[in-house]
């Protein structure tokens, strides 16, 4: 059957070869997560998502980067909120699909890039990607990953990336459980392959219920987790000198002045 798109984005490209569907970041030249493509991230999977035709769901970016993350420029006091409540509907609507979703990541994979593979169901990575979570870098926090990060990969390593924003590879990825498999950059797409062709066979009913029954986290704590993360990163986080100066001195090309308040 040939692949037949489902529509047409500025943002990111989407089409479906049943039961298969992909979703492609397309912000070039690092697909950074602003908030138009919040949004159409959220129409695209809605649509996935009303598709009986569909089972699976392929997340992608291009070679030099799956996404190096959020927008910086969405994290200041008048833009934070509504960049928060975007992005975390993408997120919800990934955790909450019925669809086995499956990413595939090339290059950086760094912020709200690594998030979106984090809630994914699998994950498969060239073994030269970058991965981390640096957002302690400018005085912020990643909300999903303090919430989600620590089930997947255990208390102690979630802290260690969280809190030093330490970057690592593909391979160590797959050592700590944050992906499945690693390989290099042009055998990653056969990875994805191999498991689709495992998926066609099975039942879709029988996948969409079983996914909804065996998450790496309680899909209750983690709602409540991340409304939690949600509200100190607004009310305390943002309202800190320090997580204002990183951000300015980031937008700015300086190092940042910390002040410790």
């Amino acid at each position: 059957m040939a692949t037949q798109p489902i529509s047409v984005h500025t943002r990111v490209t989407v089409s479906s070869e049943p039961p298969v569907a992909r979703v492609t970041l397309h912000n070039p030249p690092l697909n950074i997560i602003d908030i138009p493509m919040m949004r159409e991230l959220q129409q695209v999977l809605g649509e996935v998502e009303s598709r009986s035709d569909i089972s699976v769901l392929v997340l992608e970016g291009s070679e030099r980067a799956f996404s190096a993350g959020v927008d910086v420029k969405a994290h200041t006091p008048e833009k934070v909120g509504e960049m928060l409540h975007e992005f975390h509907a993408v997120i919800r609507a990934l955790v909450a699909s019925r669809k086995v979703t499956i990413c595939a990541v090339k290059g950086a994979c760094l912020g709200g890039g690594a998030e979106l593979a984090l809630v994914c169901d699998m994950v498969y990575t060239a073994r030269d990607a970058v991965w981390g979570f640096p957002e302690i870098k400018l005085g912020c926090y990643p909300p999903v990953a303090v919430v989600a990060l620590p089930a997947v990969v255990g208390q102690k390593r979630a802290e260690e990336l969280i809190l030093t924003g330490r970057q690592i590879s593909g391979d160590e990825a797959v050592a700590i459980g944050l992906a499945n498999r690693s390989a290099r950059v042009e055998e990653v797409g056969g990875l994805v392959e191999q498991t689709l062709t495992q998926l066609k066979s099975l039942s879709p009913a029988a996948l969409a219920v079983t996914k909804k029954a065996v998450y790496a986290w309680d899909a209750i704590h983690f709602d409540k987790g991340l409304a939690r993360a949600e509200k100190i990163y607004l009310e305390e986080l943002m309202k800190t000198h320090d997580a204002q100066e990183g951000i300015n001195a980031f937008l700015e090309k300086r190092e940042p002045r910390w002040e410790g308040r």
